[in-house]
């Protein structure tokens, strides 16, 4: 009890003198008040939370007193003592602490009983059992999760965690300035949770409830280099860049409409430069189907120092080093960013790797190349029941339509 065996009342808590042990309320089981007194004389109260779990008792600090009132101090250790009735260790139900604190690391005990529900258990169940067999690039995915995810609530039992901490952690996200990243971040975690309620880590519903997107619409591109652009570009398109094999990269996407992940990730085995073909297998295709795309001249001469860069290297666009894996898509991106001040002093707006492919489609349809042969150009299957059973290769009338692009390029060069 309180001093005098009086009940707790908010002017009584702030009057209790400091002492060792702590008082203990008598209205609510498991919760008491610390009152230390420290150097210089200032007094501090705490509340805390006492509960026993699987035997063994334990003690946590809940809140201090006065920003944390009283009332809100019973509500939350009723809430905690409830979820160790469950099963669930408080200790592990804790959201982060935001006053600039370190988060203290779990206990070895908290951390064993509670190991088949935490979070760092359901990321490593959802990444092994479903991101990586069922992603061409998890590692993408894998690269959220660790960077957002997993730190934000290190240490948790994922039962626990509410619909208000999801906003929260997506609201950071965008408040970075990243809202795109926060789209992807709750799809992702849309995906996690359904997977926990899968496998039974969690049995309640998914904390992910969102009305809109946290980071907006985001509006389809639209960017399409002009004739002039172009011209700029293929004046000399190693200025541009800076970057000999950048340079070569961007002809051949320009050249072929393809994506860059389908380029990192082919092999020298994939380009039949005798026969100027490249074919692209099920397993780099987006959407999971190959294709064969025919290479103009002017794309082979633009392979052909990429073949001799690459050495002994079965990738056309290998990673530095041993040459044992090819390049990340995304460092194409990041070398075009570096280069975009050379662009603007050559008269080309900012545009990305995929814009050149969203060009080269507009350039089809300017030449009056039939929208089907086109669409095939880009690999794109065709809808309905003609592309179930239509699956003739359409390799000469997309060889003829990518040489008419050819000859428009060409045009453009001084």
């Amino acid at each position: 009890m309180a001093r005098g065996g009086t009940r707790f009342t908010a002017s009584h808590v702030a009057t209790l003198p400091a002492r060792p042990s702590p008082y203990t309320d008598p209205a609510q089981l498991g919760l008491q008040v610390l009152v230390r007194e420290k150097r210089g004389g200032a007094i501090t109260r705490s509340w805390v939370l006492r509960y026993k779990f699987k035997g063994q008792e334990k003690r946590f600090v809940i809140g201090h007193h006065p920003d944390t009132s009283l009332d809100w101090a019973r509500g939350e250790a009723r809430r905690l003592r409830e979820l160790a009735t469950q099963g669930i260790d408080p200790a592990r139900a804790r959201p982060k602490r935001r006053q600039g604190r370190a988060t203290p690391a779990p206990s070895s005990a908290a951390t064993a009983s509670g190991a088949k529900h935490s979070i760092e258990f359901l990321v490593s169940e959802f990444v092994e059992r479903y991101l990586r067999p069922t992603r061409k690039r998890p590692e993408y995915a894998e690269a959220i999760l660790a960077k957002d995810v997993l730190p934000e609530w290190k240490g948790r039992d994922a039962r626990t965690i509410v619909p208000a901490e999801v906003i929260e952690l997506l609201d950071k996200i965008v408040d970075r300035g990243s809202p795109v990243a926060a789209n992807r971040t709750a799809a992702l975690l849309s995906q996690l949770f359904k997977f926990a309620i899968h496998r039974r880590i969690i049995v309640a519903a998914t904390p992910v409830q969102l009305l809109y997107r946290p980071g907006g619409n985001e509006k389809a591109r639209e960017r399409v280099l002009s004739d002039e652009e172009l011209q700029a570009f293929l004046a000399d398109p190693k200025k541009c860049t800076r970057f000999d094999r950048l340079a070569h990269v961007m002809l051949v996407l320009l050249l072929t409409g393809q994506r860059r992940g389908e380029l990192a990730a082919a092999k020298w085995s994939d380009m039949d430069m005798k026969a100027g073909t490249w074919t692209i297998p099920d397993e780099n295709a987006k959407g999971g189907r190959g294709h064969v795309v025919p290479l103009v001249d002017r794309a082979v001469e633009e392979l052909r120092p990429l073949k001799i860069a690459a050495k002994r290297s079965k990738w056309v666009l290998p990673a530095n080093g041993t040459g044992e894996h090819h390049i990340d898509p995304k460092q194409l991106t990041r070398s075009l960013a570096k280069c975009q001040k050379r662009f603007k002093e050559a008269g080309i707006a900012a545009f990305t790797l995929h814009d050149l492919r969203r060009t080269m489609r507009t350039g089809l349809g300017r030449l009056k190349v039939p929208p089907h042969v086109a669409e095939l150009c880009l690999g794109h299957a065709q809808p309905g029941v003609v592309g179930v059973y239509d699956r003739g290769a359409y390799l000469e009338e997309k060889r003829a339509a990518l040489e008419k692009w050819e000859t428009h390029l060409k045009a453009l060069q001084p």
